[in-house]
Order: structure tokens, then sequence, then C-alpha cells
């Protein structure tokens, strides 16, 4: 009789089958369309600014889109160098855990490659002006200063939101730009690996912590937490300035203040609130920690829920 495949061989395995080359299976010679949204509108919220016309709208959902890829360039500067470092706990034991990690550092490195590759060929076709404002190394730097725990929490966090972000709104819809759903279609498949080998890693981090030790980690999820909200705070900013500069007309003050708000409301959703709603974030969460504990982050959540 065979021996059961590991959690950590059948994520091995599952890389393999997905594993992307970014010439070959993404951009393979193209173009991004210009006259097709990126983003979708299940995630832009561009459909309640019932003030802008279709070609705002889709203008709307390109310069999100257009951030939605620089920010998982930006998350993966400390997703690849954190599960290098936990690797170490495999490198004399479990081979495949270990492979797996390597895996998972190598194909973050591709990504970023990849975002920095779609960056420079988004620019070609949008006016100038745009600004992406968090500096990478920086904010990798400052994530990386928190607890391992805690810091496999956000990338847990996410990872399951790359997939819900997919599955219940990329993938369904027919009229975005091609190559833009392409970068995320393969982006979510080796993803949908990550999300797995992070909860085999945040839980044998987890039981490596005391009670006191854990308490103290999850002070570091909630400082993480307000750190991304600050970052999307500033990159919404700038993002609905530069909407309002090159959409092509003046809008009203209350209307340019609703694309203020909804852009915020937006990236809120994106990068926050989807991701702590989603089930299985919950399901992973409340394994781990206490009730109150999770209170506790219920309360620090409550501004950013009320407000998006």
């Amino acid at each position: 009789m065979h021996p059961e495949i590991s959690p950590y061989q059948r994520c091995v395995e599952g890389s393999k089958r997905v594993r992307f080359d970014i010439d070959r299976d993404v951009i393979r010679g193209r173009a991004f369309e210009f006259n097709q949204k990126f983003l979708p509108d299940g995630l832009s919220k561009s459909q309640s600014l019932t003030f802008l016309d279709e070609h705002e709208r889709i203008l709307f959902s390109q310069i999100q889109g257009r951030t939605y890829a620089n920010l998982f360039g930006l998350v993966e500067r400390f997703i690849g160098p954190k599960m290098a470092e936990v690797s170490q706990h495999h490198w004399l034991g479990d081979q495949h855990a270990f492979e797996a990690l390597m895996r998972f550092t190598d194909e973050e490195l591709k990504h970023q490659e990849m975002f920095r590759r779609i960056e420079r060929m988004i620019a070609q076709g949008m006016p100038g002006g745009y600004t992406f404002l968090p500096k990478p190394n920086d904010v990798a730097g400052a994530v990386l200063s928190k607890c391992t725990w805690a810091v496999l929490g956000l990338i847990c966090h996410i990872e399951i939101f790359v997939l819900s972000h997919y599955r219940q709104a990329i993938e369904p819809d027919a009229n975005l730009s091609a190559l833009w759903k392409d970068v995320f279609t393969f982006h979510a498949r080796e993803e949908a690996q990550h999300a797995i080998v992070d909860e085999l890693e945040w839980q044998r981090e987890d039981a490596r912590l005391s009670d006191g030790l854990r308490d103290q980690a999850v002070d570091d999820l909630i400082d993480l937490v307000a750190a991304v909200d600050g970052i999307l705070q500033m990159q919404a900013g700038a993002d609905a300035e530069y909407f309002l500069k090159v959409c092509g007309r003046n809008l009203k003050p209350t209307e340019a203040d609703s694309i203020r708000k909804t852009m915020l409301s937006a990236y809120r959703w994106q990068y926050i609130v989807s991701g702590v709603q989603d089930e299985r974030f919950q399901k992973m969460l409340g394994g781990l920690i206490s009730a109150e504990q999770m209170e506790r982050i219920g309360t620090a959540l409550k501004p950013i829920l009320a407000a998006k």
C-alpha cells in the first residue's frame, strides 16, 4: 500500500501542473485593450457612479486595475522573503514541505517581475500623471518587522481574497481586457497552491506559541491591517485625483467627492473587507485565536467596515 500523500506534496504536484511562463502563457505578444475594463464592476464599484458615462467608468476601472497589479507586486516583496525564512524549519526535515516553500518563493519572484512588466505596458497606453505612492522596500521592511504569526496571517488573508476576487468577479466577467484577465487567471492558479501552504505554515507557527505570545501576535496583526488601510487611503487619494485630472471634463464638486469616496471604499473592500469576511479566512483565524481575541480584531475593524 502506498503511503498517503502529504498536503505539502500535493502542493508540489499542484505547483507543477499550474506553473506558467510570463511570455509564453500570459502576454503572448499582446497589448492591453484600453477600450475595455480592467477591474470588474463588482470590485471597482464603478456602477455606483451613475453620473459617469461608459468611457469614464472604463477609465475608472483601468486606474484601479493598474493599482491592483502594482499592489500585488508590492505585497509579494514581503511574501517571498517570509516564505524563504520559514522554510528553514524544514531544511533537515520534510523535503516536500521545503520544496513547496521554495516553489512558493520562486513563484512570488516571478509574479513581481510580471507585475513590473504589466505596469510598463499599461503606462504606454494611459495618460501621464499616474503615481504609485507606496515604496515596496519600506513597506516590506515594516511588515517583516512584525512577528511571523502575524505576517503569515496577513499573507493568508491576501491569498484568500485573491482567489475570492477571481472566482466571484474576474472569471465571470466577459467584458474585461483579455490580457488583464489572463494575468489574474494565471496568478490565481498559482496563488491557490500558495494559500494551502501558507495555511499549513500559519498552523505550524501557531503551535509554537504560548498564549501570551499569541496575544501579542494578534496585536501585530491588528497593526498590519491598520498599516494596510493607511496605504489604501494614500493610494486611493492619488488615484482619485489622477482620474479627475484625466477623465476629460470638470466634474461638479459633489461628483468629485463621490469619486474620492468610492475609490477608497472600493480599495477597502478589495484589500481588507473581502478577505476578512471570507468564510475560509474566518474559519482559519477562528481556529487559532480565542473569542476575546476575535472580538478585539472585530473592534479594530469596525471603522473600516463602517466606512466601506
